[in-house]
């Protein structure tokens, strides 16, 4: 029988969801009790609640407020998620499915009726994963205690929010900690810490959401040394620094740092302009979509990783804005659904697919995470050869760039159970056009051997090094069908206008120069 785990929680946002599946996944077996924090406001409680706010953030608060309130009221509409998409082991539905998990809200955590219910239970362990503060006579009901996970380095980051007050310290790295709950606030026994590490172009969200990944894997394995015992808890060091919520204005000043810091501020008024005329273009095409031929628009990135800022790269935080745009005003398909089609049909919504090339770590390290936390299928195509080696890329090395980490085939077979596709980028990021015919046949050959043989695949597509019109020829195309792949994609941007051809699928490249009305108008075929 498996271990009796109760978590205590007020938000099922997916980072706790993908805490809850991630232990899940390490323990076998495990029973599961969800306690959901939710309790009911009145008119009279929600009124007092935001005149404390604007008493205390003046002007600031009725704009802010005035955007939640529109937020809430017109919720966008998620659009289509195949059953397969990734990200569907970080849903409660396919736990609760098991019969092992229990989800139960009430108004009051700490009621009598919540404590009863609980020890009924008999839990080995808790988990307080955003929790509101638990007093003791629920955190200690648990054999072993109650664990929390807090996004932040104790004694000295105790309190709220993740990474903020980090930042405005300036601090280069971002800690995570998992400790025992006691009568204070984030001052338990530590069980585990890991950090992350600050990068030039760090924003706050992009770090809360790496400390998201990093809590999972953390409070995952924390778990495990729990009940295995082999964790002991050691004592917080003493002294340390309790932080509270910042303010509106606060939050604005960190805002500004950080864009003085890393982010070019040059060019605003053209970067305005140009995003006044994209808003119209996107307006225009509400009415011009019932006319123009059907499309399907496929993305092509190739890095997410706040180090950098170039043409190859957008930035964590970025990426997860494109994401959920894409999940809020698009039709997401696979790469596999874009090949097997013929005529592309007229949709509500544009029909758009992600893909990405060469295999970078940042690939498994941030895209993944947040593709799953959206549901956003996408494939990977990669240079079998270079996986899991030093070795640079070519294009890397003629603009200078140190050597890139790159996904190992232990990660790569992890995204094929996450429900990614995985296909062959070459064997080692050859230019098809100018290399010799034999090269090429080798190439081609050789990718295919390794992907069936490090992750299983029968059948895979490929994606041409450099994807100019100039990389292949009608001949070398030749090839690649007679070597077994089963589709073929450029990088010479275009659409797929009214049909599909399955060796010739055409890609737009993404980088991190995009802003959101421009990333919207690409995903409409319109630039």
């Amino acid at each position: 029988m498996g271990p009796r785990l109760v978590v205590f929680t007020g938000d099922l946002g997916y980072a706790v969801r993908a805490g809850i599946a991630a232990i899940d996944a390490a323990l076998p077996g495990a029973s599961w009790l969800v306690l959901v924090h939710a309790p009911r406001k009145s008119a009279v409680t929600l009124l007092r609640s935001q005149w404390r706010q604007l008493k205390r953030e003046r002007w600031r608060w009725l704009p802010a407020f005035a955007s939640e309130l529109c937020r809430r009221m017109f919720p966008p509409r998620a659009g289509r998620i195949p059953d397969d998409a990734p990200g569907l082991e970080a849903t409660l539905s396919s736990i609760e499915r098991e019969g092992r998990l229990r989800v139960v809200r009430c108004d009051d955590i700490h009621a009598a009726s919540s404590v009863q219910l609980v020890a009924s239970f008999v839990p080995d362990l808790g988990l307080s994963l955003a929790a509101p503060i638990l007093r003791p006579p629920l955190f200690s009901l648990p054999r072993l205690g109650t664990l929390n996970l807090h996004k932040g380095r104790v004694p000295d980051y105790r309190g709220m929010p993740p990474a903020f007050w980090e930042l405005w310290n300036g601090e280069q790295e971002i800690g995570c900690t998992v400790h025992r709950v006691d009568a204070g606030l984030d001052s338990g026994d530590i069980v585990a810490q890991s950090a992350v590490r600050r990068e030039r172009h760090s924003t706050l969200k992009g770090l809360q959401l790496t400390l998201d990944r990093a809590g999972i894997e953390l409070m995952r394995d924390a778990v495990a040394g729990t009940l295995h015992g082999t964790l002991p808890p050691r004592s917080q060091p003493a002294g340390g620094r309790t932080y509270r919520k910042p303010t509106l204005a606060q939050q604005a000043e960190l805002e500004r740092r950080l864009c003085r810091a890393g982010a070019q501020t040059s060019g605003r008024a053209r970067a305005f302009a140009k995003d006044v005329a994209l808003a119209g273009l996107c307006a225009a095409w509400t009415v011009l979509r019932f006319v123009a031929s059907p499309r399907i628009v496929v993305l092509l990135y190739h890095r997410v990783s706040d180090d950098v800022r170039d043409n190859l790269t957008v930035g964590v935080e970025q990426f997860e804005r494109q994401m959920a745009l894409l999940r809020a005003r698009c039709d997401v398909l696979s790469i596999d659904e874009v090949a097997a089609m013929r005529d592309v049909p007229r949709t509500r919504r544009p029909l758009v697919c992600v893909t990405f090339d060469d295999g970078y770590l940042d690939n498994y390290v941030h895209a993944a995470p947040i593709l799953q936390r959206h549901r956003v299928p996408a494939a990977f195509f990669v240079a079998t050869r270079i996986v899991g080696s030093t070795r640079p890329f070519p294009h890397d090395v003629r603009r200078g760039n140190d050597v890139v980490p790159v996904m190992s085939w232990q990660q790569l077979r992890e995204m094929v159970r996450a429900g990614f596709t995985i296909g062959s980028h070459s064997a080692t990021h050859i230019d098809c056009a100018s290399e010799p015919e034999d090269v090429v046949e080798r190439e081609l050959r050789e990718s295919l051997d390794d992907l069936r043989r490090e992750l299983g695949l029968r059948e895979a597509m490929f994606a041409y090094p450099y994807g100019g019109r100039q990389n292949m020829t009608p001949a070398r195309l030749e090839l690649v069908k007679q070597a077994g792949y089963t589709a073929c994609l450029s990088a010479y941007g275009g659409t797929n206008l009214r049909s599909v051809d399955r060796y010739d699928i055409r890609r737009g490249g993404i980088h991190w120069g995009f802003s959101d009305r421009a990333f919207l108008a690409r995903c409409l075929g319109l630039v």
